[in-house]
């Protein structure tokens, strides 16, 4: 199957949008090779032998995007953008409820760095990650949004600066901006 074009997506958005109950029917064949590759990337960086599968996240994912009644889809990016911010609280959710069932609660706050690494705490890294992105979004949103679409989507900075309306540039700037904010924010907490 060939990949949908972006105008192909973004006319399928604006339909269901707009009410269109059949263009989500036309939608998700087209974007379900696209999620999976987002959950796919998500999964790499958790621990060998997690029990959360892509699937999983793509389904949940997928659940959370249909139950959207109030978004007004932009486009493509758009689309993912919140796709990558869903399949997050997805995985954030489970760590969490991971953590608590065998941890009892203590979780390690580690580094932007080391929370690329995978090793066995990968459940109190994503936690500690997600905590300290939810800190940062209350001190400047779009910041935490850059980041979430690039290090959990796998966004480029054309699709971020896209989905965000803002500069290349900007997206490279407060890309930097936020990596040396979440340091710091997880290495004072070690």
């Amino acid at each position: 199957m060939t990949s949908p074009s972006p105008d192909e997506v973004t006319q399928l958005l604006l339909d269901w949008s707009n009410g269109d109950k059949a263009a989500l029917d036309r939608l998700m064949p087209l974007v379900y090779e696209e999620l999976r590759r987002l959950a796919h990337h998500y999964m790499g960086r958790e621990r060998p032998g997690h029990t959360l599968q892509t699937t999983a996240i793509v389904n949940e994912a997928y659940l959370q995007l249909i139950d959207q009644k109030s978004v007004q889809w932009q486009n493509r990016a758009h689309f993912f953008g919140i796709a990558a911010h869903l399949m997050r609280r997805v995985l954030a959710g489970y760590a969490r409820s991971r953590r608590y069932a065998k941890r009892g609660g203590g979780a390690r706050q580690v580094s932007l760095e080391e929370a690329m690494i995978v090793s066995e705490e990968r459940v109190a890294d994503m936690v500690a990650l997600d905590d300290a992105l939810n800190a940062l979004a209350e001190i400047d949103e779009r910041k935490s949004q850059i980041v979430e679409m690039r290090f959990f989507g796998g966004m480029s900075v054309e699709e971020t600066a896209e989905v965000l309306k803002v500069s290349q540039d900007t997206v490279m700037r407060d890309w930097r901006l936020a990596k040396a904010w979440l340091w710091r924010e997880l290495s004072s907490h070690k």
